[in-house]
């Protein structure tokens, strides 16, 4: 257990990407003002935390991860006092906003990358990093995540311009202390405006060394992070996440130790990556439940007494996780409901993407021109130039695109799923007229009461929050099931992760707390599950 208790480990958090959730004036685009009107409903499923991504100033090459003024509100979403006013707003509501922090880059239509391209002598010429070369012949063969070069000549001072995402997204120089007090001073703004803390956009790639050739885990970054602490965290209860796609259970515990003075937990994407072949997330292969169980249960055991675990499955860069490992189809309630329960029955802090707790799929897309997001359509030009198949490269689109994340909010059977009375800025999906949140609320045996009744058992039971984890069945390619013990009390959490019905043997009896089917077996030496069948019961032995 955790030497001291915080208010995080027994939160459940919800993230809102703001363009899609719900839209206030009828633009299209989704808005701080309708976040505001659906608080009710955050509330209603049980959830203490918005992780809010981008609302800040952005010219929207990669959805408002490319900021423009971190001090201001893009005009897409409101004004900087509709972003007050939900500050205040979530208290009444016993909700805290963590906002999304980008500080590994900025826009290159942020004031500080304007100056510095103008020229070499420019005081904030090293807020960037620069390199000399050829303008035919990057500096070195560093690549962006988004396909291509790193490297990005600029004729003005012919030199290069480092971007590991997107050229309008020039990667900030970590090793100037002034830069990096800019950041402490913006932190602090937010800080004091009353938000609850932050997630970290790819902070693992802060401490960079672009001549080593090192993105993840630079020697500095630590160190970094320390400053960041003690500048801007310290002595503040507040709930920090950074987002490490290179994480493993050691560089997390560097992280989230509490002794190192860091941040609360990383979000770790072991798990994430286990249906691609290798390096390349558009290799696509089929999740092998084996593999998922020994990741899961690595993280869960080594995170025990040193760090802390986040639990997802969905955030705005992932497909729909019913699509991708559920059953979108004919078991689309049992399947969801039974990867939320797997999910929220481990240790850690969970996080929910709108639309996750309603059991929302991917979208069909056609062509590439149903495509928005910059990745999608920059692996689509990649691998057709490298001679791939059309059919299977939109295959894999399907399947990975950000694009599934980002369709609208489905909110009832009208025009455009509720989310707007305007044109939407994104289409929504076809199956909102079944799939929406007035008929989930409607129903009493909806995926969404299931999210709630499970947010409600970890704000009831400190065996949720802090019991030891251990996994059971290990070699059961069928069944993932694991028991958690604290005090007095073991609970036993069962899945069939797949479609046919299952049989296992395990000792004693069992008391059900949450089921997603009616009369689930209690004699767990005969045990029987359905289809996608899941249950937590306390355990009798």
């Amino acid at each position: 257990m955790s030497k001291k208790q915080k208010w995080w480990h027994n939160a459940v958090v919800y993230q809102i990407y703001p363009r899609s959730f719900y839209d206030s004036n009828n633009d299209g685009i989704g808005d701080i003002n309708g976040i505001r009107k659906k608080l009710p409903y955050l509330e209603k499923l049980g959830i203490s935390v918005i992780w809010l991504s981008p609302v800040y100033c952005s010219p929207n090459d990669d959805n408002g991860y490319d900021i423009s003024d971190y001090y201001d509100i893009s005009p897409d979403f409101g004004t900087l006092n509709n972003m007050k006013a939900l500050i205040n707003e979530v208290k009444a509501h016993n909700i805290k906003i963590i906002m999304d922090l980008v500080v590994n880059h900025t826009s290159d239509e942020h004031k500080w990358f304007i100056e510095a391209k103008s020229s070499k002598d420019n005081k904030y010429r090293d807020y960037y990093i620069w390199r000399s070369g050829d303008k035919n012949t990057p500096p070195n063969d560093l690549k962006s995540c988004f396909g291509g070069s790193a490297w990005e000549y600029d004729v003005t001072t012919d030199e290069f311009y480092l971007h590991f995402f997107s050229k309008k997204q020039p990667d900030l120089n970590w090793k100037n202390p002034q830069m990096r007090q800019d950041i402490w001073d913006m932190m602090n703004y937010w800080i004091d405006l009353g938000i609850g803390g932050f997630r970290m956009d790819v902070i693992d790639l802060i401490g960079k060394e672009v001549d080593l050739k090192i993105k993840e885990n630079g020697p500095k970054l630590h160190e970094y992070i320390q400053e960041m602490y003690e500048n801007t965290l310290k002595d503040k209860d507040l709930l920090t996440v950074g987002e490490c796609w290179g994480a493993n259970p050691d560089i997390a515990k560097l992280f989230s130790a509490e002794n190192r003075h860091e941040l609360s937990m990383v979000f770790q994407f072991e798990h994430i990556m286990l249906d691609q072949n290798g390096e390349d997330k558009w290799n696509l292969k089929p999740l092998d439940l084996l593999e998922l169980k020994r990741v899961f249960t690595k993280w869960q055991t080594e995170l025990k007494n040193e760090g802390w675990n986040s639990l997802f499955w969905d955030n705005h860069d992932l497909p729909r996780i019913v699509s991708r490992w559920g059953n979108d189809k004919k078991y689309r309630v049992e399947s969801a409901k039974m990867l939320a329960i797997l999910l929220h029955g481990m240790k850690g802090t969970p996080y929910i993407y709108q639309g996750e707790e309603i059991g929302m799929t991917n979208i069909d897309f056609n062509g590439i021109e149903d495509f928005a997001d910059i990745e999608a359509i920059n692996a689509y030009k990649e691998r057709i130039s490298l001679g791939y198949n059309e059919k299977d490269v939109l295959k894999s689109l399907r399947a990975k695109a950000r694009d599934n994340a980002r369709t609208p909010m489905q909110w009832n059977d009208e025009a455009n799923a509720g989310f707007t009375k305007g044109k939407p800025w994104y289409r929504v999906n076809p199956n909102y007229t079944q799939i929406n949140v007035k008929q989930a609320l409607a129903d009493k045996n909806s995926i969404f009461y299931c999210y709630q009744k499970l947010i409600q058992m970890r704000k009831e039971n400190p065996i949720m929050v802090y019991g030891d984890y251990e996994l059971l069945l290990p070699e059961d390619k069928n069944i993932y099931a694991y028991k958690r013990t604290y005090q007095d009390k073991t609970w036993l959490i069962i899945c069939n992760f797949y479609e046919h019905n299952v049989e296992f043997s395990l000792n004693g009896t069992g008391k059900i707390l949450i089921s997603n089917y009616e009369n689930s077996c209690t004699d767990l030496t005969k045990g029987k599950l359905r289809p996608y069948e899941a249950i937590i019961y306390e355990w009798i032995q």
